[in-house]
């Protein structure tokens, strides 16, 4: 099992869906969770909580509006004065649905600016580090969007697919640091399918309601059209995923993306 005692990860987007389990995995491997992500104090006490209880030796929650590159650059200062990011996870995002002629310039910024420009940042913060130490793993959660392209999703597209293309060529620049014994630095993308997690639900919604409502039949809707397997995949999955990429057996595995989507882009 890989065993993360004493590395300090952040995971952005993390009190739910994805990003929380993934913060559940890494807690669970003995990580201390640098927790991040819109939510009450009632939440953020019970994420932190939460985690702590899954193993970790610690969860604390940093601030940071990742459309604001201030914002981003005092979060990063932040963490490195916690315990410096051994683990990055670039895993919030956001989504509109909306045909390319019809996409405003504030939606087409914000979501550039939270699922792309925002994890360049963190990148340019965290990996120097990383390099000093020898051991770095960047997780970026790039969304089966990073491979093919969908309608009505022009800026998400967009970003997704620019995401991939970072964490190409951070792979390739740090790819001879640290040693095997050491775990090295890599880079590497997980590409989800249709996953139960809250951005879906508006295109579930949609779906249901040309169901009578049924939302059972709206998912099978959805999957029918794009996801061969015909079944959703659960944060928990993409979790574990994560936190194998996290052990010192993946020092080789860096500059990939990879699909967890039944099978979806190998159509």
């Amino acid at each position: 099992m890989t065993n993360l005692s004493g590395k300090t990860a952040l995971v952005t987007g993390s009190v739910q869906g994805i990003g929380l389990a993934i913060a559940e995995a890494l807690a669970g491997a003995g990580a201390r969770i640098a927790v991040h992500g819109l939510a009450g104090d009632s939440q953020i006490d019970e994420v932190c909580t939460h985690l702590r209880e899954k193993g970790a030796p610690q969860a604390e929650f940093f601030h940071g509006d990742l459309r604001n590159p201030d914002q981003v650059d005092e979060l990063m200062q932040a963490v490195a004065a916690w315990g410096r990011a051994d683990i990055l996870v670039n895993n919030a995002g956001i989504q509109k649905t909306a045909a390319l002629k019809d996409v405003g310039r504030d939606t087409w910024d914000a979501i550039l600016a939270v699922n792309l420009t925002a994890a360049f940042h963190t990148m340019q913060a965290a990996m120097p580090l990383m390099a000093e130490r020898g051991y770095g793993r960047v997780i970026n959660i790039a969304s089966v969007h990073g491979l093919v392209a969908s309608r009505e999703k022009a800026p998400y597209v967009a970003a997704k697919h620019g995401l991939v293309g970072l964490s190409k060529v951070a792979a390739l620049e740090y790819a001879d640091a640290g040693s095997k014994q050491a775990g090295g630095v890599t880079v590497n993308c997980i590409c989800p399918g249709w996953t139960e997690t809250a951005i879906i639900e508006p295109q579930v919604a949609a779906r249901a309601k040309a169901h009578g409502g049924d939302r059972d039949a709206g998912i099978a809707d959805l999957l029918a059209e794009k996801q061969p397997s015909r079944r959703t995949s659960d944060p928990s999955e993409i979790g574990a995923l994560a936190l194998w990429l996290c052990s010192p057996v993946a020092h080789n595995v860096t500059g990939v993306s990879i699909p967890v989507d039944g099978g979806w882009t190998a159509q």
